[in-house]
């Protein structure tokens, strides 16, 4: 006999980011975390404090219609498949966010004391393709990571500049295919009993 699903509250979550850092970027190549807590490469960059609107996922299936000589449809082929993931950064003043956007060879200087300057240069140099780790924890205290071997950011939102909202960096991350053909993992781990 198989054994019966029934539904669990237990199961039902929200996700909040680590209080450490959330969203993380380092180089195509940077040896990549397969569980959701060893510690990440130093390689990652951490680009600090995110929007209250957290982190979008969004994944997309197009498909075509097969069809037989009389209008039917015989067979649904899958033409694409995508994923991206949207967030907003609000550390402005942050250059690994400024080199996060606009690329290290577009950011010279760091703002870190008194008198330090800090120079973005805005061009149309294409975007550089990095690996990304986003860390939650779930509201029971399960640990979340969903890792992006390969993804890019492309899709910048509009910079605002007003007295009452933060200036943040809305960004689009595109995810590409790995050498393994997926675009993200997810990994998960339960709190210690």
């Amino acid at each position: 006999m198989a054994e019966m699903n029934t539904n669990s509250a237990k199961n039902v979550s929200t996700s909040s980011p680590k209080i450490t850092g959330a969203i993380y970027y380092a180089p195509i190549g940077t040896v990549l975390p397969t569980d959701a807590n060893t510690a990440l490469n130093v390689a990652f960059k951490g680009v600090g404090y995110i929007s209250e609107e957290g982190v979008t996922r969004s994944q997309a299936r197009s498909s075509n219609d097969v069809k037989e000589w009389g209008g039917g449809i015989v067979a649904t082929v899958q033409t694409e498949y995508s994923e991206t993931f949207k967030f907003k950064m609000i550390e402005a003043l942050n250059d690994i966010v400024q080199k996060a956007v606009y690329g290290d060879a577009n950011v010279e200087g760091k703002l870190v004391a008194a008198s330090s300057k800090m120079t973005v240069k805005h061009n149309a140099s294409e975007p550089k393709t990095n690996t990304w780790v986003i860390d939650t924890v779930m509201l029971d205290g399960t640990l979340s990571r969903i890792v992006i071997p390969n993804a890019k950011i492309t899709e910048l939102g509009d910079l605002d500049y007003k007295k009452d909202s933060a200036i943040g960096y809305d960004v689009t991350l595109k995810a590409m295919l790995d050498d393994k053909g997926n675009t993200s993992y997810d990994y998960y781990q339960m709190p210690a009993a």
